[in-house]
């Protein structure tokens, strides 16, 4: 008798702890609604290679960024990057010719395909990079496009270099040269930048930092894997509490206190990052972690659509901060659902987000878990 009684109880108690986890998951589930998840496919592919095929080529309008050392400077924006010269400014057509070689390496029934390769061949030539040295290692311009340039170009090397096709290593070989030299200039500025520059634009210290450490890795490049990682624990590994509350500004683009995250979650062990992550964003650790997407009032505003890139670089760091971290699970809804809002609108849209943002979102596409 008294055993039956016992196990009266000890079922009794089961169910009352079911309940409780029930309940629990419920709450969560109330408290934070579950969206679907974008994929990337052949046909979102397609859609999403409008945008760079489209731009690489058109020369007009241009937003050179130059500083002119005198009237000899004043050239087209094809005569003094031939290669890069498209999608309205340097950093933007470099990520175009990323965009087109991330897609065409990921889906080879990609449409027009031998037509795109055809114009990466005809871009990224020889000549056409031995122009853009030249640009350079001009007197004024050593400078130029620091660091968010410079990392898309790494990001277009990396994607070159673990593409099995043919054409991929002409391509390398011909960008080889002005990769060495952003490889070097990378060297030659972060020893001297004393502190980091946590804006949510081009400048942003983590992001560069970020493409050149994947980039550093996949090539086997020590030199730079080694102080970047070197760099980035004396400018970061300190942080507490960032104030994640005060993003986005009005036009950002970047992330703050994300990408400096997913920087992090790249060069520390695994302990390191949590215990890291617990002190620098103590919030994350919530599974009912919310943050509302980046509201774009005016996509016809070149600064105002930059709200969308932060929509979907929000998403890829979320995506790698959780990357093999269960407990950051939760984090993937968050990211999924910032995809969702922006991903719709950037094709047929105005020039004003369609020269860059496909970029942003194929990455933050293949962020996505598959």
């Amino acid at each position: 008798m008294k055993y039956y009684r016992l196990l009266i109880v000890i079922v009794l108690l089961a169910n009352c702890q079911n309940s409780e986890d029930t309940t629990k998951i419920n709450t969560i589930e109330e408290k934070v609604k579950i969206v679907d998840v974008p994929r990337l496919n052949l046909e979102q592919a397609n859609r999403l290679a409008i945008l760079p095929i489209h731009c690489i080529n058109t020369e007009y309008p241009n937003k050179l960024g130059q500083t002119l050392g005198g009237k000899d400077d004043l050239k087209s924006p094809q005569e003094l990057h031939p290669a890069f010269y498209g999608c309205f400014d340097w950093h933007s057509a470099v990520h175009g010719h990323w965009s087109l070689v991330k897609l065409l390496k990921e889906f080879p029934q990609l449409n027009n395909r031998e037509e795109v390769i055809q114009k990466l061949l005809a871009n990224i030539s020889r000549e056409n990079i031995e122009q853009e040295i030249i640009y350079f290692n001009g007197k004024h311009n050593t400078s130029y496009e620091r660091t968010y340039g410079w990392a898309w170009l790494l990001k277009l090397t990396e994607e070159l270099h673990t593409w099995n096709h043919p054409e991929a290593k002409t391509l390398e070989e011909n960008l080889q040269p002005l990769t060495d030299l952003i490889v070097e200039r990378y060297l030659e500025f972060l020893p001297k930048l004393n502190y980091p520059i946590r804006v949510g634009e081009h400048p942003n210290t983590a992001f560069g930092l970020s493409f050149a450490y994947d980039y550093a890795v996949v090539v086997n490049h020590s030199e730079l894997k080694s102080l970047i990682e070197k760099r980035s624990k004396a400018f970061y590994l300190n942080d507490q509490n960032c104030p994640l509350e005060w993003e986005p500004s009005g036009f950002d683009f970047l992330s703050p206190c994300l990408e400096e995250a997913a920087l992090m979650k790249r060069i520390l062990l695994k302990d390191e990052f949590l215990s890291w992550v617990n002190d620098f964003l103590p919030e994350l650790n919530n599974e009912d972690f919310d943050i509302e997407v980046g509201k774009v009032s005016d996509r016809t505003d070149g600064k105002l659509v930059h709200l969308d890139g932060v929509n979907f670089s929000r998403a890829w760091s979320l995506n790698y901060i959780a990357k093999d971290l269960t407990q950051f699970n939760h984090l993937k809804n968050l990211a999924n659902k910032h995809i969702n809002y922006s991903l719709p609108s950037i094709v047929g849209d105005s020039y004003e987000g369609g020269h860059w943002l496909g970029s942003f979102a194929i990455y933050a596409l293949n962020s996505v878990d598959n």
